[in-house]
């Protein structure tokens, strides 16, 4: 169990030693929840056969398939599948099947000293997922991986999964791999920084404001993207984290994909460039295609000479 210590929004959270979890082998079991919005059977099946075809033993979650208007079933059955596949010994990693919304309403449903008691592991997911991402960096110290999800579009297209997407989520679930940098195509802010990664989509870190979970950047890479929202609605909540302190201490700033936002970078620009830490744009990580993965909670370093952000997740550092 990592060593943790409390802080408010802007406060100080560079003392967080996060735990890395064991990446996969060949032969490992891997659960597959749905903390979020219905799943699409279809998809789910077509996912389920690539990670099965990765050499994994993949099962579902008792609910995974439930539908409750724009949610995947009650409240309490998601909470209880994504709480039981995290405290069943036999499982080596927790796969959210596809995001939507519903997420931010199990925090308080779920038993983190369960959850902790558990030890690491992986979580995989995006998007509405962030929520996950920031709860159990804060509740459990944990490094987990924000990237595609096997129900949904780049790994269950019926042609089968983007390339390079693929290639990616390969490198940075199996143990041994060596993710390869990330090259944006902006430049905001010149300059290099290292620090861990945090952050994930927009939209759920600015409904995280207020709550134990709200994004805390000192010291810290953030990363930021979304999907169809109109620039002045990102505008409204890059502003709210600015005013909220959430970005206070920030080392450095990522701007993923903006996939159907409009023209969102010259706004971000006016509002991230007086922060004055090294800011890239561009990079394929969040939504569309390419998506490629990132380890939050693991130290990166963000290279402006290359608009490229690298990581290291070291075997040697994860739980055996």
């Amino acid at each position: 169990m990592s060593e943790r210590f409390p802080g408010g929004a802007g406060g100080d959270a560079s003392v967080t030693v996060p735990s890395l979890p064991r990446r996969l082998r060949p032969g490992d079991t891997v659960a597959l929840v749905a903390p979020a919005g219905p799943v699409d059977p279809v998809r789910l099946e077509r996912g389920t056969e690539v990670l099965t075809g990765l050499g994994l033993r993949v099962v579902h979650g008792a609910s995974i398939l439930a539908r409750e208007g724009y949610l995947a079933g009650p409240d309490a059955a998601r909470a209880a599948d994504l709480q039981d596949a995290w405290c069943d010994p036999g499982v080596a990693a927790v796969v959210c099947a596809r995001g939507g919304y519903g997420t931010t309403r199990l925090l308080g449903l779920l038993d983190w000293d369960a959850m902790a008691a558990a030890g690491p592991k992986i979580l995989l997911g995006s998007s509405d997922i962030t929520a996950l991402h920031r709860a159990f960096a804060d509740r459990l110290g944990l490094a987990t991986l924000f990237g595609p999800m096997p129900a949904c579009a780049t790994i269950s297209d019926p042609e089968g999964p983007e390339p390079v997407t693929f290639a990616h989520l390969k490198e940075a679930l199996f143990e041994g791999g060596t993710p390869a940098p990330i090259t944006g195509d902006r430049v905001i802010v010149p300059g290099r920084a290292e620090g861990r990664l945090t952050g994930g989509n927009l939209a759920l870190l600015a409904a995280l404001c207020g709550t134990p979970y709200a994004l805390r950047a000192r010291d810290r890479i953030v990363l930021l993207e979304d999907v169809t929202e109109e620039p002045y609605r990102i505008d409204r909540m890059v502003t709210q984290l600015l005013q909220a302190g959430c970005l206070d201490g920030v080392a450095g700033i990522v701007l993923g994909s903006w996939v159907d936002c409009g023209e969102p970078l010259p706004m971000l620009a006016e509002l991230l460039a007086p922060l004055g830490v090294p800011t890239v744009a561009g990079l394929p990580v969040g939504h569309g295609a390419p998506q490629l993965p990132m380890w939050l909670e693991t130290n990166v370093t963000i290279v402006t000479e290359s608009c490229s952000v690298a990581g290291t997740f070291r075997d040697s550092d994860a739980a055996t």
